[in-house]
């Protein structure tokens, strides 16, 4: 008998269908030489500080840091839980080979791993590894499963992460609210948790510590088009005044008048943070909201593995693209161009290369139907609009930049117009009539610019804006994911931002976690979109002196080498010492540091659900 462990119920009925598994029993399903059986997530944690020593149950500032010799496994305290483990441990027990049909990602390589580990599994392991549940997809799975070696790495990976937050969470977070916390609340620290807050005070301080300024602008309309100077804006009314009058008394002069044609490129298909991105900016959803709803479609078949950080394909897909645009019977009318030729082999979608464990998100086969909530028909919309969108023609575009002179004065203005729409049909219907726009781009209407000749001269109306400096725009959820993803740096490129996707804070998976966490520790809140830092969450910043824990890019190179031991370059052990010894010296430092005082918000109810510390 072939024993399979799903990840959940639901995903093990989905395969127990495809082999044949049809019997339901008492945790599992049996028929045709296989049994099926499932997880509810994770069984299985770390073991606790008091499953180690006794007198690590109560918080002593003089135990810390608390570093087990070997670190343990234990099941979780839940009786669904204690029974669904026996009925695996059983099944273990009686199979000739185990086959892990957990979920293909690092977590759910650990999931699986910890359970075959408590359950003392000596048997052949194979994987199966799939970027859909469709049944075509399950079948090809189970024709071509791997060996459990080939994925021993992406096991180490996990579980580096796992007994780093556990190093970090459990006695840095001991250790502040000992020290700091006036034993008035917890104190909570985490490996990402804790920069991400920081990134979020550090840019709150910047909103607190800006002073508004008035400023002043000359501009001047010349053949209807409106000129702006080209000097530093002015900083009284005086000077703005002096060099109206100024104005007034020159006529106005071509000195340079050029058109561009260009091209905009497609935008890329969706990774998870990408879509969280955009499902923020356009709907408002939450990075958990928009987690569960992509999840929840998957597990429908309707689009593939979302737990991703690639915005390509695998080149082997390219043969189904044509029948996945086929079978997209609501979008007919976008989709019917694209197959009136073959689909472009494009370099810009499809890349083995940039592929890590699964390709970006898109939609399967199988066209969503009327149980769909409304929340998951916007996502899939998201998801099905650019999976089509890339395989349309780029924009073409026409920029005009024009250059004047006013006596002494030079003065800029330039205008946008779109030749050739391309991938921008596909959004022509949408709300806002654009896909990507950004709020900048919102701002500023672009000019139509008539012809000019350089070297005519004629009237022109002058006149003087006036206007405010801006303050830096606090974080919206939208806005963190891409700082988490960057580790704070300010990138729009996306072929830079892919770059440095190897350094980024957290994974896509465990972000929107991340997030739901700050909030239910009271560190941040929400204002309309907007996050900011409650004074819990500064007083707690400023209380920590060592950059190693509230820095981003610091975080971001050990997320670099949690994926370098992903691939075999880096060892697990020595991930694992490096931690060790920066929470010992960290202690030394916290014990023998000034007490300070932070203050705590009253607790209030929350929707949000407990999260791990990270």
């Amino acid at each position: 008998m072939k024993l399979c462990i799903a990840e959940k119920p639901s995903v093990a009925r989905d395969i127990a269908k495809v082999l044949g598994a049809t019997t339901p029993k008492s945790g599992y399903m049996e028929g045709n030489g296989y049994c099926v059986t499932w997880t509810f997530g994770h069984l299985c944690t770390l073991k606790e500080p008091h499953d180690y020593a006794p007198e690590y149950k109560a918080w002593n500032l003089f135990l810390l840091p608390i570093i087990p010799k070997n670190f343990g496994i234990k099941l979780i305290n839940n009786i669904g839980v204690e029974r669904q483990f026996k009925v695996i441990e059983s099944l273990v027990k009686e199979c000739e080979e185990v086959i892990n049909c957990g979920d293909a990602g690092q977590e759910g390589e650990l999931i699986q791993r910890w359970v075959l580990q408590k359950a003392k599994c000596d048997k052949p392991v194979k994987r199966l590894w799939i970027s859909s549940l469709t049944e075509d997809a399950i079948k090809e799975g189970f024709e071509k499963l791997k060996s459990a070696e080939d994925y021993k790495n992406l096991y180490l990976a996990g579980n580096a992460r796992a007994i780093g937050d556990w190093l970090l969470g459990i006695n840095a977070t001991r250790l502040f609210t000992k020290k700091f916390g006036g034993n008035k609340a917890v104190l909570s620290i985490g490996r990402v948790q804790t920069p991400t807050l920081a990134m979020l005070v550090k840019r709150q301080k910047e909103i607190d510590a800006f002073v508004q300024k008035d400023y002043w602008e000359l501009k001047t309309k010349y053949r209807e088009v409106v000129f702006t100077a080209a000097i530093d804006r002015l900083q009284s009314a005086e000077r703005a005044e002096k060099g109206l009058e100024y104005l007034k008394q020159n006529l106005f002069e071509i000195i340079a008048f050029e058109i561009k044609e260009g091209k905009e490129k497609n935008p890329r298909l969706f990774d998870l943070t990408g879509l969280q991105v955009e499902a923020n900016k356009k709907y408002g959803f939450s990075a958990e909201s928009t987690l569960n709803y992509i999840q929840s479609l998957y597990e429908k078949k309707h689009t593939t593995y979302p737990r991703v950080d690639t915005t390509y394909l695998s080149e082997n897909l390219y043969p189904k693209i044509s029948g996945i645009l086929r079978s997209m019977n609501f979008y007919s009318d976008l989709t019917a161009p694209l197959l009136e030729a073959p689909i472009p082999m494009s370099k810009a979608v499809f890349d083995d290369a940039k592929v890590t464990d699964h390709h970006a998100i898109i939609p399967t086969e199988i066209p969503p139907t009327s149980n769909l909530t409304r929340e998951e028909k916007l996502v899939y919309d998201l998801v099905a609009k650019r999976f089509i969108a890339v395989f349309y023609p780029e924009c073409k575009i026409s920029n005009t930049l024009v250059e004047g002179q006013v006596g002494t004065i030079n003065f800029k203005a330039s205008g946008k117009q779109i030749l050739e729409p391309g991938w921008r049909l596909v959004y022509a219907k949408d709300s806002k009539n654009n896909a990507e726009k950004d709020e900048k781009e919102e701002k500023s209407e672009e000019q139509l610019i008539p012809e000019f000749t350089v070297g005519e001269k004629g009237e022109h109306e002058p006149f003087v804006h006036q206007g405010r400096t801006s303050p830096p725009k606090p974080y919206t959820e939208a806005t963190l994911l891409r700082a988490m993803e960057t580790a704070g740096r300010q990138v729009e490129d996306e072929e830079l931002r892919e770059l440095l996707k190897n350094n980024g804070i957290g994974r896509p998976s465990t972000r929107a976690n991340i997030i739901e966490t700050l909030f239910k520790r009271k560190y941040i809140e929400k204002k309309r979109k907007n996050l900011f830092a409650t004074q819990t969450g500064i007083d707690l910043i400023d209380t920590i002196e060592d950059e190693l824990l509230k820095s981003a890019e610091l975080t971001g190179e050990w997320e670099q080498k949690l994926r370098k031991i992903e691939k075999g370059e880096y060892e697990a052990q020595k991930f694992k010492e490096e931690l060790i010894e920066m929470v010992t010296q960290l202690t030394k430092k916290v014990i023998n540091s000034k007490g300070k005082v932070i203050s705590f918000q009253e607790e209030r109810p929350t929707k949000s659900k407990s999260k791990k510390k990270k």
